[in-house]
């Protein structure tokens, strides 16, 4: 069994990677490991490429942000962390836009 380590990196200290209302995706499939009510500890809450809107920004043992997830196909809302997840927002420089 694989066991997924996360890096020295304090993210904390560097603003938040994506902003609230921001449309991401899942890049992993997630489990419930027991802190999500009314299902089963192994019960999947979200399937990779599942699409869901950032509704709040937590932090973690001080050290990772914790994006809550809105996902609207199951409507759960799921603790993620970056590396968990890509944006689906296009950031525009604005050149080229005027018409």
């Amino acid at each position: 069994m694989k066991i997924n380590r996360d890096d020295g990196r304090i993210e904390i200290n560097d603003m938040p990677a994506f902003n609230y209302g921001e449309k991401v995706r899942s890049r992993k499939t997630v489990r419930n490991d027991g802190t999500f009510p009314g299902k089963e500890v192994g019960d999947i809450l979200v399937t990779k490429g599942d699409i869901g809107y950032v509704a709040n920004i937590g932090t973690f043992l001080q050290q990772f942000y914790i994006y809550g997830i809105e996902f609207i196909v199951n409507g759960y809302r799921v603790g993620m962390k970056e590396r968990e997840l890509e944006s689906l927002d296009v950031v525009t420089s604005g050149l080229g836009s005027c018409p």
